[in-house]
């Protein structure tokens, strides 16, 4: 079954030829990076209006005015759909949101292995690819857009071994790492206590009891995420950030390269439509 999403501002001034090159970028990094580590089949398209996306399309959309409702959700019939904060970034958080998604459209979806406190053992953790890597110190471009790290399969093995993808960009380098800026979640069931490895402050992870979760309406991803403190907002690096000026540079780099393919392509047509000289 091909998944298809939907890249959409709603209510927000992004133009929609902003909205077609991010989309084009991560349909490219969904089918030549993500589909064959994960096994899935999609199509990321850009619309200019909700109202344009037909039925069927999981939306992703791109808003001002956020507040609590960043990020995944499901709907009132159980479909999927994220909120991208706009910025200067958001490319990062929507790729991040889109493959999230992919891999687990319903956010409910756990594997096991064992936890990466040692008195546990063997635990479920919730698949949300991108988050021991999402700092934007792990991303990385495609068509000089910014987008996401995530994990492969091989990040819940139970032992390391050398030259094994553990993501993408092969910035985690063992299994469940929690790089700076990531977190990690999974469920104790001896204890029915859900826990994160959490990196946003000080030297190394930090174990955080989240207890029991009370589940009412919604996937286990929209509680977690409740309850997962936020320090960093990735669609509002500053500009000055190293991987978001490196894309800034090399798009403007592409675009003058775009330009040129442009006019020499319409030049060569002319030439094609005049009749030949005799």
């Amino acid at each position: 079954m091909i998944k298809q999403v939907a890249l959409v501002p709603d209510d927000v001034d992004v133009d929609i030829k902003e909205i077609l090159r991010v989309a084009s970028a991560l349909q490219k990094q969904v089918t030549r990076d993500f589909a064959p580590i994960w096994d899935v089949k999609a199509t990321v398209d850009g619309f200019a209006t909700l109202q344009q996306v037909p039925l069927g399309y999981w939306p992703v959309m791109i808003m001002q005015d956020v507040q609590g409702a960043a990020g995944f959700h499901t709907d009132k019939n159980g479909q999927p759909f994220a909120v991208v904060e706009v910025g200067d970034s958001w490319s990062l958080t929507a790729s991040h949101e889109v493959l999230e998604m992919l891999a687990d459209p319903f956010g409910n979806r756990v594997l096991a292995g064992p936890s990466p406190k040692p008195d546990q053992g063997r635990v479920e953790f919730l698949v949300e690819v991108c988050d021991p890597s999402e700092d934007q110190e792990f991303a990385y471009t495609v068509n000089d857009v910014l987008v996401s790290d995530f994990y492969t399969p091989h990040y819940f093995d139970p032992v390391h071994h050398e030259g094994v993808r553990y993501s993408f960009n092969s910035k985690i380098t063992k299994p469940r790492e929690v790089l700076r800026g990531g977190y990690l979640s999974w469920h104790d069931l001896v204890g029915d206590h859900w826990w994160q490895a959490t990196f946003f402050t000080g030297t190394k992870p930090k174990f955080n009891d989240l207890g029991l979760l009370a589940r009412k309406d919604g996937s286990l991803r929209e509680m977690i995420d409740a309850l997962t403190p936020q320090t960093k907002r990735l669609s509002h690096l500053a500009r000055q950030t190293p991987q978001l000026t490196g894309a800034i540079a090399a798009a403007s780099s592409s675009d003058r390269a775009s330009v040129a393919r442009a006019e020499s392509l319409r030049a060569h047509i002319e030439e094609l439509k005049s009749p030949p000289k005799r």
